[in-house]
C-alpha cells in the first residue's frame, strides 16, 4: 500500500489498520534534505544501509540527492534500478570477489572503500588497470564520542593507512580517504580530528586525494537526549575542511544515514492486548521495527489515537511488549502513554526512519515493512529536529 494520507489519523480513519505501518512525510523528508545540502559544504551521500525501503529512496531522488553510499549488491542494485546515473559508492570496506565483479562489471560501480593490503590486491586483481577507479581508504583514529563505536571492526592506522595510498596510487587509481566518527556521534570536534589527521596521512603519503569523506555519525535528536545542533557539525567540518584541504582539488563528501531519514517516518502500531498492571502488547516489536530497542534505550516520540481522535489524558509509563512469543521482545524504555489507553487503540512512534524497516525480521511470522505516504509526518509536525 502507498497511498498517500493527509495524516496519521486520515490513515487510521480511512484504513483501520490492523498491521504496523511506516507513514513517510515526502515534505519533511524534502526539508531534512534541504537542511543537509545547504548546510554541509560538499556531497551529500544517503547511507543506504539506515534505510533501504524503495519508497525512501524514490523520494531521496526526488529530494535530489545524486550521490549513495552501498553496503552490499542488494543496495547496489537498489540505487542503480531508481536513480541509474546515480554516484555510487561501494564502501563497506570487505567485499567478496563476487561482489567486487558484479559491482564493477554488471553494475559500473567506480570508487570502493578499502582498509587493509588484502582487499586492495583483491580489488586490483578483479579490476586491473582503470584509471577512473577510485580506491578510498578508511582510516580511524583513537577517539570515541559515539553510541556506537565502528572502529574496532573497520579502519586502518595512520601507517596502514599510507601504505595503502601508496599502493592506490602506483596502481593508478583515483585516491581517497573516508572515517566514520561512530554512529550518534555526541561532539562534533571530533570530525576536526578526523580531518587534521586526514591531512597529515596525505602529506607523509606524498598523495593527493580527490576526495575526503567524512562518512556519517550525525546524530538524531531522540527524546532525552543533549546534542549539538546539526548546524554545528556542518560547521566544525567545514572550517576543519578548509584549513586542512583549502586550495586544493579535494571534494569534501558526507554519508548520513538515520539523521537525514528518521524525521519523515513514523511507525504506527495498534494496541493487541492491555493489562492492568501498565503493560500492553502492540503489532511489532524488537524482532522488527524497534531492533535498537535491544542494545540501546533510544526513546522516541509517541502518540496516542483511539480511532482518529487522539488520546488524551494522565501519561504514565507503559511496559511496552512485542508480538512475538519470546521475552526478549521488549522495549528498552517505558514510554509515557495515556493512562486509558486500550486494546485497539493505535500507538504512533517518532523518527523510527533510520534502523527500522531496515533491521526488522520476520520471527514469528511476524512482518514490519510496509509503508504508507501521509503529508504530515509526525516528528516533522512536532519539531522534533535537530
Amino acid at each position: 500500500m502507498t497511498n498517500c494520507y493527509p495524516s496519521t489519523a486520515q490513515f487510521i480513519a480511512q484504513e483501520a489498520p490492523i498491521e504496523s505501518f511506516y507513514c513517510l512525510s515526502k515534505q519533511a523528508l524534502e526539508n531534512q534534505v534541504q537542511r543537509f545540502i545547504s548546510g554541509f559544504s560538499g556531497v551529500v551521500a544517503y547511507a543506504v544501509k539506515a534505510n533501504p525501503a524503495p519508497e525512501l529512496v524514490n523520494a531521496l531522488a526526488a529530494c535530489g540527492v545524486r550521490a549513495y553510499d552501498v553496503a552490499s549488491i542488494a543496495e547496489v542494485a537498489l540505487v542503480r534500478g531508481i536513480m541509474p546515473n546515480a554516484y555510487v559508492m561501494y564502501d563497506n570496506p570487505v567485499k567478496s570477489r563476487d561482489e567486487i565483479t558484479q559491482a564493477y562489471h554488471d553494475y559500473g560501480v567506480k570508487s570502493y572503500a578499502l582498509d587493509d593490503v588484502r582487499e586492495f590486491e583483491k580489488i586490483h586483481s578483479i579490476i586491473g588497470a582503470d584509471e577512473s577507479v577510485q580506491l578510498t581508504v578508511r582510516f580511524k583514529i583513537p577517539t570515541n564520542t559515539a553510541k556506537y563505536d565502528l572502529s574496532e571492526k573497520f579502519g586502518a592506522d595512520e601507517a596502514l593507512s599510507i601504505e595503502l595510498l601508496k599502493k592506490v596510487s602506483a596502481a593508478g587509481y583515483r585516491c581517497g580517504l573516508t572515517f566514520h566518527p561512530g554512529s550518534q556521534c555526541t561532539d562534533a570536534g571530533a570530525y576536526r580530528e578526523y580531518i587534521e589527521k586526514a591531512a597529515e596521512i596525505v602529506k607523509a603519503a606524498g598523495v593527493p586525494i580527490v576526495s575526503l569523506n567524512v562518512g556519517g555519525g550525525f546524530p538524531s535528536r531522540y527524546l532525552g537526549e543533549s546534542l549539538p545542533d546539526l548546524q554545528d557539525y556542518f560547521s566544525a567540518i567545514g572550517d576543519a575542511f578548509e584549513r586542512a584541504f583549502g586550495g586544493t582539488e579535494t571534494t569534501l563528501i558526507s554519508e548520513p544515514g538515520r539523521c537525514l531519514v528518521d524525521s519523515c517516518i513514523s511507525l504506527l502500531c495498534q494496541v493487541k492486548h492491555r493489562r492492568d498492571d501498565h503493560t500492553v502488547f502492540i503489532n511489532d516489536g524488537v524482532y522488527g521495527g524497534f531492533m535498537e530497542q535491544l542494545f540501546s534505550p533510544i526513546v522516541h516520540p509517541v502518540r496516542a489515537f483511539r480511532g482518529v481522535e487522539a488520546l488524551t489524558g494522565d501519561c504514565v509509563p507503559f511496559t511496552v511488549w512485542g508480538p512475538t512469543c519470546d521475552s526478549l521482545d521488549i522495549l528498552a524504555h517505558k514510554p509515557m502513554l495515556p493512562e486509558n489507553i486500550a486494546e485497539g487503540d493505535w500507538i504512533e512512534f517518532g523518527l523510527m526512519g533510520g534502523y527500522g524497516s531496515s533491521t526488522a525480521t520476520e520471527f514469528n511470522g511476524f512482518t514490519s515493512n510496509r509503508y504508507v505516504f501521509v503529508d504530515e509526518g509526525f516528528a516533522y509536525a512536532e519539531g522534533i529536529l535537530n
